[in-house]
C-alpha cells in the first residue's frame, strides 16, 4: 500500500475535506481524489462520505483510520532508523511548545547524549494541538506541554509543577510604562485565576504571547509581568529584576504527553531525562 495515499488520507481526516487536504499537502484536489480512489479500490471500500459540509469518514474508513496512521508512523521510523550511523540503534522524538522549551529541553538535550549517547535525538517546536496531533499520528514518541489534554488514548504525566510569579523591572524610570502589567498569555485557566486576583486591575496596554518578549520588553521599558520562576531566577539574581511583595502566585504544571501504544522502553528514558533535567532547573 502505497504510503503517500496513506499520508493524503490522514490529512483528510484531519481538515475535514479534500480542498484544505489539497492545499496543506501542495498538491491539486484532483490528485488528492485520485490517491483516496486507489486507497478505496485497494481496500474494496469506500472512505469518505462527500457533502456540502466536507467530507466523513464511512465505517470502513473509520477502521482504516488507525491502520493508515501505523503505517505512517511505520514509515517515518524506517526511514529514520536507516539513515542512523551503525553506532546508534534509533531516534527518541520530542515535541515542545515554546514556552515550556528553554531551559528545559536544552538540559534533556544534553543528559540525553551523556546518558544514552547510542539514541539520535529529535526536538520539535509547534503549537499544543499540532504537537499533540503528532503524537497521536506516531510521529513523536511524546510531547512536553503545559496542561494535561484529555485525549482517548493519549496519556498525561506530571514532570513538574512551576509558579508563575509576579517580577518588575528593578531600577524603572517613573514612567506610565514602569508601572503597567504586561498581560502574558499563559492560558485561559491562569487568566481566569488573574483576574479573580485582581478584579480591580486595569486593562494592560501591551499584550504579549511569548515571556521571553514580554521579559525583554519590561527590562528595557519598566513595567512587571508574571513569569516562571525557573525562567526569571537569573534575572533575580543578578538585580534586573525584584518580586513584588505580597502578590499572588500560580500554579503552572508541565507534562509529558504520549501515545499508550508508545514503546514503554522509548518512554521510560524520556521520563527519566525529563526527570532528571526538571530537577537540575531547581537546583
Amino acid at each position: 500500500m502505497d504510503i503517500t495515499s496513506a499520508r493524503t488520507f490522514l490529512e483528510v481526516v484531519k481538515t475535514g475535506s479534500f480542498a484544505a487536504a489539497a492545499a496543506n499537502l501542495h498538491v491539486t484536489q484532483t490528485a488528492i481524489g485520485a490517491r483516496i480512489r486507489v486507497l478505496e479500490q485497494e481496500l474494496g471500500r469506500p472512505l469518505f462520505v462527500r457533502n456540502k459540509l466536507g467530507t466523513q469518514l464511512t465505517a470502513a474508513g473509520q477502521k482504516f483510520h488507525c491502520f493508515a496512521i501505523s503505517l505512517v508512523r511505520l514509515s517515518e521510523q524506517a526511514v529514520r532508523s536507516i539513515a542512523l550511523p551503525h553506532e546508534q540503534d534509533a531516534v527518541v522524538s520530542i515535541g515542545t511548545e515554546l514556552s515550556i522549551s528553554d531551559p528545559l529541553v536544552p538540559l534533556w538535550l544534553v543528559w540525553m547524549r551523556r546518558t544514552y549517547p547510542q539514541f539520535a535525538l529529535s526536538v520539535r517546536v509547534d503549537t499544543a494541538e499540532r504537537l499533540i496531533e503528532q503524537v497521536q499520528e506516531g510521529l513523536l514518541d511524546a510531547a512536553i506541554l503545559y496542561g494535561a489534554p484529555r485525549k482517548i488514548g493519549l496519556i498525561a504525566e506530571l514532570i513538574f509543577e512551576e509558579k508563575l510569579v509576579l517580577a518588575e523591572a528593578k531600577g524603572s524610570t517613573q514612567s506610565a510604562a514602569s508601572h503597567e502589567t504586561v498581560r502574558i498569555d499563559w492560558g485561559e485557566e491562569f487568566s481566569d485565576a488573574f483576574h479573580a486576583a485582581f478584579p480591580a486591575a486595569p486593562p494592560s496596554t501591551v499584550a504579549v504571547s511569548y515571556g521571553p518578549l514580554a521579559l525583554e520588553y519590561i527590562l528595557a521599558v519598566g513595567g512587571r509581568g508574571y513569569f516562571r520562576r525557573g525562567f526569571i531566577k537569573p534575572y533575580l539574581k543578578d538585580g534586573l529584576l525584584t518580586l513584588v511583595p505580597n502578590s499572588p502566585e500560580f500554579s503552572y504544571s508541565a507534562y509529558v504527553i504520549h501515545s499508550a501504544r508508545a514503546d514503554e522502553s522509548i518512554i521510560a528514558h524520556i521520563r527519566e531525562g525529563l526527570r532528571a533535567s526538571s530537577a537540575g532547573m531547581a537546583d
